[in-house]
């Protein structure tokens, strides 16, 4: 046992060097975000949207992986004390890949620490624009902040991408405008 903490903290630093880029996936995403425009409905685009997490969830390494995995694991336990710690580690080893961001975000938003999370919501968006999950999750915190128009203007970015999201729901009409 005590072998095993001195082996991880000695692991700690060199892994976070370590981390290569996050693969290139625009060639395989081009044609999803496509499909997600000529959708015929909710129930399709998502299926095509779970098809985009399936890339998004792609880590770059096998330690960053166990990382994206490990944290989801825990949010989904609702233990989010260890899933915040495994997405700081994740940020902190691949700074380049957004899904860690995006799902630091994710946890601090169901942790209602909405200020956590939109800085972390800009930053998985600058990493991926097109990032659904960002751009409705950085609406939703928006909204959640008291910061409506501008999470109006989020949610209107994101709809333009994934007309579908459930999220539509929120849009307000604008003066002169009909949903």
């Amino acid at each position: 046992m005590r072998l095993a903490l001195v082996m991880s903290l000695v692991a700690a630093p060199v892994l976070a060097d370590g981390c290569p880029e996050a693969p290139d996936i625009s060639a395989e995403m081009a044609p999803l975000y496509e499909e997600l425009l000529q959708a015929p409905d909710e129930m399709t685009a998502r299926g095509i949207t779970n098809r985009m997490w399936l890339l998004w969830d792609n880590a770059p390494d096998e330690p960053s992986q166990e990382m994206l995995d490990e944290g989801m694991r825990a949010r989904a336990a609702f233990d989010m004390v260890r899933a915040l710690k495994r997405f700081d580690a994740l940020v902190n080893y691949c700074p380049f890949y957004a899904e860690g961001y995006n799902q630091r975000a994710f946890v601090n938003f169901i942790r209602q620490d909405y200020a956590a999370a939109l800085p972390d919501l800009d930053r998985a968006l600058e990493l991926n624009p097109r990032h659904i999950g960002a751009l409705s999750g950085r609406a939703l915190t928006l909204i959640a902040l008291g910061r409506d128009d501008e999470g109006q203007a989020a949610l209107r970015a994101a709809l333009e991408i994934n007309p579908w999201l459930v999220e539509r729901r929120l849009l307000k009409e604008e003066p002169g405008e009909e949903l």
